[in-house]
């Protein structure tokens, strides 16, 4: 099995499920050592996001809002999210692995791991949205995460924004979102989302620690300081930086970022 072919094929898979029992029988291969490698291999840039063909792509602002969270249609939309959260990772993880090629096995193994993640983490999130009479592709998605991924083609600022902005991002977001279903705790399907978004975030704190170890990677390779990654964000989401909002300090903190990048993210002392 050649490993970049394979994923391109990953990749472009056209439903949910042959993507994951792709991914899935591709990952027992490499684990088993049962791969092969020609980097030489043309490097596609991807024009359509892979759920193309399932979901119905709108404008981020024409997205159902998720509110009502007591109410099953409440629990469906915030499931349908992140759902699409997750499956978007899937692909960020693989096209990390696809794209930089020359960052070694180390970089590999930790991405692949990373989409290993997200699978499990999209399986449990459909598993509930099932259980709701629901589906990943019942409601409209955006293509952001998609669209930031064929933007960022160079590794420094792939790094910055996906683990250590976006990803991070969902640090702080998380925390907020239990919070909210906190006083829905008695309803079952509460106490599952809960207990899914818990792992989560759990799991999501080793994928920023990647991200954070790569980032300095990447900026030692090219002779760049740690300090771009404001200027990368910068250039990416304007104005993002300083927050009046909480930020998750201890998640930041376990995953990499500095008491002094911290500073310039929130104006909210940690």
């Amino acid at each position: 099995m050649e490993l970049y072919h394979t994923l391109e094929t990953i990749l472009t898979a056209s439903t949910a499920s042959q993507k994951i029992d792709l991914f899935k029988h591709f990952y027992t291969a490499y684990r088993g050592g049962g791969i092969k490698r020609e980097v030489a291999q043309e490097t596609m840039v991807f024009i359509h996001p892979s759920y193309k063909d399932f979901c119905t792509l709108t404008d981020p602002k024409e997205v159902p809002k998720r509110t009502k969270l007591n109410t099953p249609h409440g629990q469906k939309l915030l499931l349908h999210a992140i759902a699409h959260i997750e499956y978007s990772a899937i692909d960020l993880a693989l096209d990390a692995v696809y794209r930089f090629r020359d960052c070694g096995e180390k970089f590999e193994r930790d991405w692949l791991e990373v989409a290993d993640d997200e699978v499990r983490h999209f399986e449990m999130i459909e598993g509930l949205l099932r259980e709701l009479g629901s589906f990943y592709g019942d409601f409209p998605v955006h293509d952001g995460l998609f669209e930031v991924s064929m933007r960022t083609l160079d590794l420094t600022e792939r790094m910055a924004v996906v683990p250590r902005y976006l990803e991070a991002n969902g640090l702080d977001a998380t925390p907020q979102i239990l919070k909210k279903l906190y006083s829905y705790r008695e309803d079952p399907m509460i106490g599952k989302i809960m207990a899914a978004l818990n792992v989560i975030l759990d799991e999501e704190i080793d994928h920023v620690r990647k991200g954070d170890v790569w980032f300095e990677y990447a900026c030692t390779k090219e002779k760049r300081s740690l300090e771009c990654y404001f200027e990368i964000i910068e250039k990416y989401y304007p104005r993002s930086f300083p927050r009046k909002i909480d930020i998750n300090c201890t998640a930041r903190l376990e995953a990499g970022f500095t008491a002094d990048e911290l500073s310039k993210i929130s104006l909210t002392l940690c």
